[in-house]
């Protein structure tokens, strides 16, 4: 199965060409009610998230007080406005991944990066469980210095914790965040209209170090059973 999907980033001249027609999305958010589009309220900050399969992660952090919005979509890649068809040839170089749009002041970044780590395996380089790709890949892409360096901080930390846990090496893509497209409207908050949906997320097991080696300690909902 695995060897049927491509497990490396395409070229410029491998990439399928796109499009200039952004997708439609709804004004609000179907859980929250805030607006799902930007420019955002003043003092809001943005951090994209890829965990595998976008429904599940949404899932996780629009219940984080303190979160404002969220939306998936699709970056990381080089086809601008793809389609979720086109993304699964592996022909447009995108991962999977769910923007927050969080209050500061009410949440922090690295509260909202531990449950990232918790809450998938982040080890498994262009694959996420039984879902292979590499818009499966696990990716952090930050929205200004201060989160990149703290993304990158984090994520040596829960490297100790995990090999401490005799878990294998991070494969996590940390980078500035580029061109962000959003999915599909079918795709956005897909498990409150769909909740025996399939997901894959849950709490992996270790406990990610935060603030002055306080586990983080928020509760999630389990993975749902696999659904149509």
């Amino acid at each position: 199965m695995w060897s049927r999907k491509p497990q490396s980033l395409p070229t410029p001249e491998q990439a399928l060409p796109g499009r200039s027609t952004p997708m439609r999305l709804p004004e609000r958010h179907e859980v929250l009610g805030t607006p799902l589009a930007g420019p955002y309220d003043e003092g809001l900050e943005v951090l994209d998230l890829g965990m595998g399969c976008f429904w599940g992660a949404e899932r996780i952090f629009w219940q984080v007080p303190g979160v404002r919005t969220t939306l998936v979509g699709y970056e990381g890649g080089l086809t601008p406005n793809p389609t979720y068809e086109e993304t699964t040839t592996g022909l447009t170089g995108h991962a999977e991944v769910v923007r927050v749009v969080y209050d500061p002041a009410e949440v922090s970044a690295e509260r909202l990066l531990a449950l990232f780590f918790e809450n998938h395996d982040p080890t498994q380089g262009m694959r996420q469980g039984n879902d292979v790709g590499t818009t499966y890949r696990s990716a952090v892409y930050a929205h200004t210095p201060a989160q990149l360096e703290l993304a990158r901080e984090v994520r040596n930390r829960y490297q100790q914790a995990l090999t401490a846990a005799g878990r294998g090496a991070i494969t996590t893509e940390v980078l500035p965040a580029s061109d962000f497209y959003a999915a599909e409207t079918y795709h956005q908050q897909y498990l409150a209209k769909n909740p025996n949906g399939y997901c894959n997320h849950g709490f992996n097991g270790v406990s990610c170090p935060v603030g002055l080696g306080v586990p983080a300690q928020v509760d999630v909902l389990p993975p749902a059973a696999a659904g149509s």
